[in-house]
């Protein structure tokens, strides 16, 4: 079991990923056009698969022999057991907040300007975590 939710949890990545980049694009490239249902539905489909990937991860998180509270200083088990988990927690929820404002604004140009920017910093914090990953972190944390 613990194989193939690893195995699905790292394939869907690349679907997360290749949405929110594609709701970024859309968002960037859209000025003063209308906020379109494929848009919206780019977006809402960029939401459920990164919540889809927490699920999966929080299920891993609990039977991973990687998670280990006990020896916090290596750099690796530190990772996995509270940057990692830290980390994608917090670009999901700029995911959620960036899908829930763009659905509540009035404005078509509102809506892409909060998909553009919450998805976008949502990237960048994923990005950071994979650079931190086995230990790497350039910035000495």
């Amino acid at each position: 079991m613990y194989i193939g939710l690893l195995h699905l949890h790292s394939a869907l990545r690349y679907v997360v990923l290749i949405l929110v980049l594609l709701a970024i694009f859309q968002a960037i490239s859209a000025g003063n056009k209308p906020y379109t249902a494929g848009n919206k539905k780019v977006n809402l489909f960029a939401l459920i698969s990164a919540h889809l990937q927490l699920v999966i991860g929080l299920i891993l998180y609990f039977i991973s022999p990687n998670v280990n509270f006990s020896n916090m200083k290596d750099p690796i088990t530190r990772y996995w057991t509270v940057e990692h988990l830290t980390m994608m927690i917090l670009a999901i929820v700029l995911i959620t907040i960036g899908y829930s404002r763009a659905k509540r604004a009035k404005e078509d140009k509102a809506k892409h300007r909060a998909i553009y920017i919450f998805y976008s910093v949502a990237i960048v914090v994923v990005l950071m975590a994979i650079v931190t990953i086995k230990g790497r972190n350039p910035w000495g944390m």
